[in-house]
């Protein structure tokens, strides 16, 4: 065990250094040689170290080095050494968090982390929480205890009588809502499809007026963020003006969220913690490994109407928070380990500065890229930009260049019915050599192209 824990730390270590300098997305060269791990269906065991070598020394080259200063595709962050590592530890204590009878120590760090979360964000203090995969589960949590709660004011209860016979929910979404709150408004049988889609400014607010009164129970879907342009939409107007017994209002903030642990940028989040639920992510801009969603509910008990569950051997400590309760998976690993690592190593002022410099970074590459003759399509509010070279043709030509380039990697996107590279800036480690070494191979594949 302690050759394979060592050579695993090596080859980590080894990786981790090399992402300064290596490809950010792999070559046809690389991408070959992952193709050694697919070898014939083992009949026999094999020595687990070569078959850990192979996985290193194969899969390494099948990476995409997101974990890097250089990569801007997706609103990813890259990891944290001090929560790489405490995901190395959670690795090996090999806890189920469900209950604190499995682990007392993983429903304890959940509690604290989430304490810590609340008073960050300066939500109420008895809001209910829970640690899910990602920003796809938070929203799916969030939406069903929105569910849970609204029928049950009109006398339904959809744990045990199901939808069918159920009173309507009307759900109010903007026309740039993103894809995940659709995927969970359809897990939750209630449709991605049977939505009221409001239509947005040029920046992709949702325009107000345009919302419909609401009649009967509603949810209203607001972004604290919007992945493509960074904005938000008029948060505090919207709840002010519709905000109801029947009517919940849940926040996608995904990454737009942590700019409420920043002094410059927390206005953009004003009257937020008047919302009913809210999602985000730890993934991004907190920097944790992957992978790592929050989902918050001011009525923690609607939280737990949605998600908890009972049987006869699951015990746990009466009057304790179990974290089966609130989530939906029971079995899990402690993503709360990195929560509490990252909050507990870098304290709000530390959050804080990767946020206002991961924005800062975001704007000189909008100065620069306008300078050098490019548009950029969106107000750089916060870590998101948008770019076009010219003709939807060109703009993807030269994010293809970009992408084979090997220096940076940037993804395409459309936006108001234009094609745009988009430029994410998450990462802790991304410091201005990287962004004038990641611009200047942007404005060079850019003027290589016709």
């Amino acid at each position: 065990m302690n050759k394979l824990l060592q050579k695993a730390f090596d080859d980590s270590i080894a990786y981790r250094t090399s992402l300064e300098n290596r490809r950010v997305f792999p070559d046809s060269k690389m991408l070959e040689e992952m193709k050694r791990l697919d070898m014939p269906l083992p009949e026999k065991p094999k020595e687990p170290g070569k078959i850990l070598d192979l996985l290193s020394s194969a899969g390494s080259q099948g990476t995409v080095a997101v974990a890097g200063p250089r990569f801007f595709g997706f609103v990813i962050g890259g990891s944290t050494p001090v929560t790489l590592a405490a995901n190395w530890l959670a690795g090996a204590w090999d806890q189920n968090c469900g209950m604190d009878t499995t682990s007392p120590v993983a429903a304890f760090v959940e509690e604290v982390s989430l304490k810590w979360l609340l008073q960050f964000f300066g939500f109420p203090s008895a809001c209910g929480g829970a640690f899910v995969t990602g920003a796809t589960m938070a929203g799916f949590a969030c939406l069903a205890a929105a569910r849970s709660h609204l029928l049950n004011r009109h006398g339904w209860n959809v744990e045990k009588q199901g939808l069918f016979g159920a009173p309507n929910i009307n759900v109010v979404v903007s026309e740039e809502v993103h894809a995940t709150i659709l995927k969970a408004l359809s897990m939750l049988g209630m449709g991605s499809e049977r939505v009221t889609k409001i239509p947005t400014d040029k920046m992709g607010r949702m325009l107000i007026d345009k919302i419909p009164k609401p009649n009967g129970p509603t949810i209203i879907c607001v972004q604290a963020g919007d992945v493509n342009s960074g904005c938000f939409d008029p948060i505090d107007e919207i709840i002010n003006k519709f905000k109801s017994d029947d009517v919940w209002i849940h926040v996608d903030g995904a990454f737009g969220l942590w700019v409420l642990v920043s002094s410059k940028y927390k206005h953009l989040g004003k009257g937020i913690e008047k919302a009913d639920s809210w999602s985000v992510d730890a993934h991004k801009w907190l920097n944790v490994p992957y992978d790592s969603g929050i989902a918050i509910v001011r009525n923690a008990e609607a939280l737990r109407s949605a998600m908890s569950i009972s049987t006869s051997y699951l015990k746990s400590t009466p009057g304790k928070r179990q974290p089966n309760e609130f989530t939906p998976e029971l079995s899990r690993r402690a993503r709360g380990v990195e929560i509490w690592t990252a909050i507990a190593s870098l304290g709000r002022e530390g959050i804080a500065e990767i946020i206002e410099r991961t924005c800062s970074h975001a704007q000189k590459a909008a100065r620069r890229l306008a300078d050098a003759g490019y548009k950029v399509l969106n107000d750089v509010v916060i870590n998101q930009v948008l770019v076009s070279f010219g003709s939807d043709e060109k703009t993807e030509k030269v994010i293809k260049a970009i992408q084979e380039d090997g220096t940076c990697w940037c993804g395409g996107t459309k936006w108001k019915g234009q094609t745009a590279m988009r430029i994410s800036v998450c990462s802790w480690a991304t410091t201005n050599e990287d962004m004038d070494k990641s611009l200047d191979a942007m404005i060079k594949c850019a003027k290589g192209i016709d």
